[in-house]
């Protein structure tokens, strides 16, 4: 671990870490503001000394890590500790496929250790929580950050809180439980989830995990860029369309990539393209008006559902500054993306995974060759994660005895 620094995304106040991380803060002491139903004003950003760093870090090295291993990346993340542990290394999988005569690349982030990207930023914070000597962990989740956060607690020894909305899919709640976490479900939504578990957390003291709210969020899942880095032989793509919810993968993919500049290993960042839901689309509003309007939300994209994206600003910021864009697709788009990927190409994921293919064909549909050409769509969560949305397109086999059987089979 080299030196770090916070600062804020709105303000540009600088603060150390000391301040920060043993005063139990999360957003910036000037202007931070966590209010109901509105994004995050004050997310902060962690920084390094890049000239250090920079003596330190060879590029041929870095592209001779193994990806997925927290460990390699020590230099560059915040926590004085990383175990070089296996059982929380990812398995990140980097392949292309072809649609229409295009070569598609695929960064496939579904076999981590509880299935989804949220794994890269509850490890940090997991590790976090134990160099700060605090035993309990929380967060709020529409299922897949309180799965990650509950099993990555269990490999760590730490015991975890899971406030949830009372919508989440059943296969979610059960992972959460199975994993010895405490769950709260809460009759209300996500937005509501998350504003208790800041008024909890605060009270009880223990550590918070929110996304965006906790900064090591963004820093954790900034290490899937290191990882496309280093799987793609240091030729990144283009345009990567990852879904966006909160805004904070997106957000971590900028931080990563700005990292990797930084050092000189690449020379540009990709165009960041967020995909929504239509029935979830508060970032593509705010990138069309500058303002920002509580909407409530219907979408089967439950881990995209956010009617107040915690870190809106910054994941515009990430957009405009890498000219991407933002787009939303509707529920019927994403089912049919899930049904194709997994009949045509193997690929199974989460409906709100799903919708980055959805997007892709919509950009292609319209011609705009900077953006699909030379792309990579990011798969964030396996379809485990929410079987009652595959049921949605997979009806019910009948059920027929031995002889009926072979008989449809036309056997003897």
């Amino acid at each position: 671990m080299t030196d770090y620094k916070y600062k804020c995304s709105c303000c540009g106040k600088e603060f150390g870490k000391e301040l920060i991380e043993e005063n139990f803060l999360y957003l910036c002491p000037e202007c931070g503001l966590a209010e109901r139903n509105q994004p995050l004003k004050g997310v902060m950003n962690i920084f390094y000394d890049y000239d250090e760093l920079d003596s330190n870090l060879d590029r041929n090295k870095f592209l001779r890590l193994n990806a997925g291993n927290f460990s390699g990346y020590k230099d560059l993340l915040p926590v004085k500790h990383i175990d070089d542990d296996i059982r929380i290394n990812l398995n990140p999988r980097i392949y292309n496929i072809n649609h229409a005569g295009d070569t598609i690349k695929i960064f496939d982030d579904t076999l981590n250790p509880t299935l989804s990207l949220k794994d890269r930023a509850s490890i940090l914070a997991c590790l976090k929580a134990r160099e700060l000597d605090i035993p309990d962990v929380c967060t709020s989740s529409t299922g897949n950050a309180g799965s990650s956060l509950a099993g990555i607690s269990a490999i760590l020894g730490l015991r975890s809180h899971v406030f949830v909305p009372s919508r989440i899919p059943i296969s979610k709640r059960v992972q959460i439980q199975s994993y010895g976490s405490k769950i709260y479900i809460i009759d209300g939504t996500y937005d509501d989830a998350f504003d208790l578990c800041n008024e909890v957390a605060s009270a009880k003291k223990w550590y918070n995990r929110n996304t965006a709210y906790n900064p090591l969020t963004i820093e954790g899942k900034k290490t899937a860029a290191y990882d496309i880095f280093i799987s793609c032989s240091g030729e990144i793509p283009d345009s990567l369309f990852v879904p966006a919810g909160d805004g904070v993968i997106i957000s971590g993919l900028y931080k990563g990539f700005y990292d990797l500049l930084e050092l000189g290993f690449i020379g540009k960042i990709p165009h960041l393209i967020a995909v929504q839901a239509k029935g979830s689309n508060a970032l593509v509003r705010f990138m069309e008006s500058d303002k920002f309007i509580f909407n409530k939300t219907d979408t089967i994209a439950d881990s995209i559902d956010a009617a107040a994206p915690r870190n809106l600003y910054m994941a515009v910021d990430s957009v405009r500054k890498t000219a991407g864009i933002a787009l939303s697709v509707s529920d019927n788009e994403i089912l049919e993306a899930q049904k194709y990927l997994a009949a045509h190409h193997g690929i199974f994921c989460e409906p709100s995974a799903a919708s980055v293919f959805a997007a892709y064909l919509s950009i292609r549909n319209q011609g705009f060759e900077s953006y699909y050409k030379n792309a990579m769509l990011c798969i964030t969560g396996n379809g485990l994660k929410d079987t009652k949305a595959l049921s949605d397109w997979n009806i019910v086999p009948e059920i027929y005895n031995y002889d009926e059987i072979r008989s449809q089979l036309m056997l003897k």
